[in-house]
């Protein structure tokens, strides 16, 4: 007996019912900031995925050559694709550029809650602009995202990349040698990141700082924000990053918005291309992030293209599922009316197709019996589909152009014109 590879799985109806749902909600706001749909393909060349991504994700992506000996990969994020596609194709676009994204994407993970081999997200990228209300905005659309699908007592984890880097830099530390600090600081492996940095040669001084800002997890944004200015102020990029966070904070703090913000000076996130804030969205009772992003300016030009800055965010679409279900968090959909069309004769079929056609039009959803099943099958089986309403036709009614129409939920029946149909079942409570 086939099975499913490990880490893919196969979504039945509810489920993938509730992924749908949080991807039309995703899509929905896209459409209230301006934001454009884009569709990349999920297979894209190595050379473009590894360019600017960690080295962890680097080792987990799914790679093979084709038939025709290129070196391929199934994309473990959007981000290096949707940059090759306005390298290529979008550059010229009017500024501020927003595009949006959603699909699967691939990583070799170990499997375990929270974590799929296979994943979905909804993706938001702003290109253009280098202004603390881009950023803003990003952090206002996860909010409206998470907020309308229904979600309580989220919070944002919030950082600037340019703190840990500016105090590295100062440090003397290289690239490779920065990656494997902040790589660390990602799996929150603190103690042995400072390990790491005092061998690479941070000093006493950088040591301290390093230590105290790690430390530092309060609970109003703004004061920690201005004690964690006091301590890098002997790095100066590190002081423009706490500027910068200042900045995007008093705007989201302006808005009006409640976003619950906690400011992390020593987070990093796993993506080696971002260059300013930073964030993540977490839920109580689920310890891993459903989403985050951030400001990622370098890596257009890093892909051929001229210098154009951007931020973005990424939703995961998996994890949100399992914070809704965690929430007991029902959908806020309108309730859609259903109907069972059910031909007691062979002889009425033609009637109900052409009923059910009428229905549909109308916008309701209609199951057509066509299992040949007896009545009293057929009104079971619609009522273990939960169907609002049953419309029986039978010879005798059609002669008159009637069906019964029956209330399944309150199992009330009566006989109904079929040109007042669709009225009476639009304009009925179910």
């Amino acid at each position: 007996m086939f099975k499913t590879v490990r880490g893919m799985r196969d979504l039945l109806p509810k489920s993938a019912q509730k992924m749908r749902h949080i991807e039309r909600v995703a899509r929905d706001v896209s459409k209230l900031y301006g934001y454009e749909e884009i569709i990349t393909p999920v297979l894209e060349s190595y050379e473009l995925l590894a360019a600017k991504t960690s080295e962890e994700i680097r080792d987990r992506m799914y790679k093979f050559e084709d038939l025709g000996g290129r070196k391929v990969a199934m994309r473990p994020e959007f981000t290096a694709s949707v940059a090759r596609l306005v390298v290529n194709k979008l550059k010229n676009e009017p500024k501020p550029m927003r595009l949006f994204s959603t699909g699967s994407l691939y990583r070799y993970d170990e499997p375990q809650y929270g974590r799929f081999r296979e994943f979905w997200q909804a993706n938001y990228e702003l290109f253009g602009s280098t202004r603390p209300e881009a950023d803003a905005e990003i952090l206002m659309l996860t909010n409206n995202v998470l907020k309308n699908l229904g979600l309580k007592n989220y919070r944002f984890k919030v950082g600037h990349s340019g703190i840990l880097l500016g105090i590295l830099t100062q440090e003397g530390l290289d690239d490779q040698q920065q990656n494997s600090v902040r790589q660390l600081l990602d799996k929150k492996e603190w103690n042995e990141a400072l390990t790491v940095a005092k061998k690479v040669g941070v000093s006493k001084n950088g040591l301290e700082v390093l230590t105290s800002i790690l430390e530092m997890m309060g609970e109003d944004p703004w004061e920690d924000l201005v004690q964690i200015k006091k301590r890098v102020q002997d790095y100066s990029t590190a002081v423009e990053a706490v500027n910068n966070l200042q900045k995007i904070v008093k705007l989201v703090q302006d808005s009006g918005e409640q976003l619950e913000l906690q400011v992390e000076a020593g987070f990093a996130r796993g993506l080696e291309y971002y260059t300013g804030m930073i964030f993540e969205t977490y839920v109580p009772g689920l310890d891993i992030a459903i989403g985050g992003g951030g400001r990622y300016d370098k890596l257009i030009e890093l892909f051929g293209g001229e210098p154009i800055p951007a931020v973005g965010v990424a939703q995961g679409i998996d994890r949100i599922v399992l914070a809704l279900t965690k929430q007991k968090a029902a959908p806020k959909t309108p309730k859609q009316k259903t109907a069972a069309v059910i031909a007691i004769k062979p002889i009425c079929m033609g009637k109900a197709l052409e009923i059910s056609a009428m229905l549909r039009k109308k916008g309701v959803f209609v199951e057509l019996a066509v299992m040949g099943r007896s009545i009293r099958s057929a009104l079971s089986d619609a009522n273990r589909r939960e169907v609002d309403y049953a419309v029986i036709l039978g010879p005798k009614e059609l002669k008159e152009n009637m069906v019964v129409l029956k209330n399944m939920k309150k199992e009330e029946q009566r006989t109904v014109s079929i040109d007042s149909l669709v009225q009476e079942i639009l304009a009925a409570s179910s």
